[in-house]
């Protein structure tokens, strides 16, 4: 496994990138986009190893500051959707075709710090704001489904969340250290889906009633000791990264009695500010870490052995400032970070020598 520095872009408003996603829907090419002042751009990756822009999204409220996005498509035309958020608790959907926003969704009292979509209907998004709460979205009828949070749930920022493989459960993360596995194969849930899908505005005598979940599966506080920021599920086990210059890999429980087994650490250096996120790749072969100073960090997850782990660390000379987010193509060929300068930086992977 080996990286190249392939090359680099800066956003002309040079604030802060917070977040990167690559497009997993499109087959032929490696499009992705960053978020970061009130701006979200979208950008194409050459094969002469080049970066271009395609389009600029620009929000009308100048004071806006995105710190997420997500991609899904509308499954009536194709067409791809960006889905953005950050400050202002407002989520907006981007139609990339003409570069601008289709919908609002309005509901939570606060920022929205991640966006996840459903990942095998894309009609469902997920958001984990600063109110406290998960929000799960119908984009096809415009509907607020069900709220994850109250009586047993966060007790401060939610910062990070992820569904599992086949998007029957849902992890959350945030700033009162605790992780949270939400159940979304449960009857009173696959209801709210199933309603709100048949709800229709026009006709409906009254708005739509969100379900509200307030028990989640488990919630633990082992695991981190600081602020969770980042949570992804890798198979059916879970990595998740605090303010403690590691990642730890865990096992959740199958019961609510049970707590979480710690299996690994992976340990970094210069990851002690939050906020910083990881990604794996489409096949959960490569896991991706930015630090603050710069270096992206790569482990290669297919080693049978986990304490085997050794990251390869990647670094340019001008790349010196934080790295807010990274993320891989689907293939697993290309890397994209993101950092506190507004630049983005590509790396691409090696291609094996040749034989004689």
């Amino acid at each position: 496994m080996g990286f190249r520095f392939a090359c680099q872009v800066k956003e002309e408003h040079g604030q802060p990138l917070f977040g990167v996603q690559f497009n997993p829907y499109y087959l032929n090419e490696k499009v992705f986009a960053t978020v970061g002042s009130n701006r979200a751009t979208v950008f194409k990756c050459n094969s002469d190893c080049s970066i271009s822009p395609l389009q600029v999204y620009s929000d009308a409220d100048p004071e806006e500051m995105f710190y997420t996005c997500a991609w899904t498509y509308d499954a009536e035309t194709g067409e791809s959707l960006l889905a953005i958020a950050g400050a202002k608790g407002l989520i907006r959907i981007v139609g990339t075709s003409s570069a601008t926003c289709r919908t609002s969704y309005s509901g939570h009292g606060n920022a929205i710090n991640e966006l996840k979509v459903h990942t095998t209907d894309p009609c469902l998004l997920l958001s984990a704001s600063k109110d406290h709460t998960l929000r799960l979205w119908n984009l096809k009828t415009s509907v607020c489904v069900a709220i994850f949070g109250g009586v047993d749930g966060h007790r401060d920022e939610v910062l990070s969340t992820d569904f599992n493989f086949d998007g029957t459960c849902i992890l959350s993360s945030g700033m009162d250290h605790a992780l949270k596995m939400w159940k979304m194969d449960v009857p009173a849930v696959q209801k709210a889906i199933k309603d709100s899908y048949e709800y229709q505005l026009r006709v409906a005598k009254r708005s739509f009633k969100p379900l509200l979940v307030h028990y989640p599966f488990f919630s633990t506080r082992e695991v981190h000791r600081n602020y969770v920021d980042c949570v992804r599920w890798f198979g059916q086990l879970a990595l998740s990264k605090s303010c403690e210059n590691a990642i730890v890999l865990w096992k959740p429980p199958e019961t609510e009695e049970v707590s979480p087994i710690v299996l690994h650490r992976l340990e970094v250096t210069n990851c002690d500010i939050w906020y910083i996120r990881f990604c794996l790749d489409y096949e959960q072969s490569l896991l991706v870490l930015g630090n603050q100073v710069g270096k992206v960090f790569v482990w290669d997850m297919m080693v049978e052995d986990p304490t085997k782990l050794k990251p390869l660390i990647l670094s340019h000379p001008k790349c010196n400032t934080a790295i807010r987010q990274v993320t891989a193509s689907k293939d697993g060929s290309c890397l994209v970070a993101v950092c506190d300068n507004g630049t983005a930086w590509r790396w691409d992977k090696k291609e094996p020598p040749k034989k004689a």
